[in-house]
């Protein structure tokens, strides 16, 4: 299984990005997929997460801004980043908890990470 995220970049204070990470591979299923950020120096830290049924979790600091999706058809989950301000700075990480045997266990699987650079 692997986790290809895409959409990083730069951009002024106020603008807004879009990230994607589409997940390839043999599996069953693709349980809750999620986006996590981390920034220089700084533990890796939970942006937002969506299960399978569209249910979805923000941090605090990115509710109203940031709004997480998913298309399960093309296993991809997106980020929508609004409003950015320059403490969004970070290397964004996709997680997806994927299933794949109908009776095996979910794993987690990391992207590599895409980075979001956001000036003031």
């Amino acid at each position: 299984v692997q986790l290809q995220a895409s959409g990083g970049g730069l951009v002024q204070a106020g603008g807004s990005l879009r990230l994607s990470c589409a997940a390839s591979g043999s599996f069953f299923r693709i349980n809750d997929m999620g986006w996590y950020q981390q920034a220089p120096g700084k533990q890796r830290e939970l942006v937002a997460t969506i299960t399978s049924g569209g249910s979805t979790n923000y941090a605090d600091s990115v509710k109203g801004r940031f709004t997480i999706s998913r298309d399960n058809a093309r296993n991809t989950v997106f980020l929508q980043m609004n409003s950015l301000k320059p403490e969004d700075t970070a290397v964004y990480y996709c997680k997806a908890a994927v299933q794949r045997l109908r009776f095996g266990p979910s794993l987690d699987y990391w992207g590599q990470g895409t980075l979001v650079t956001v000036s003031s």
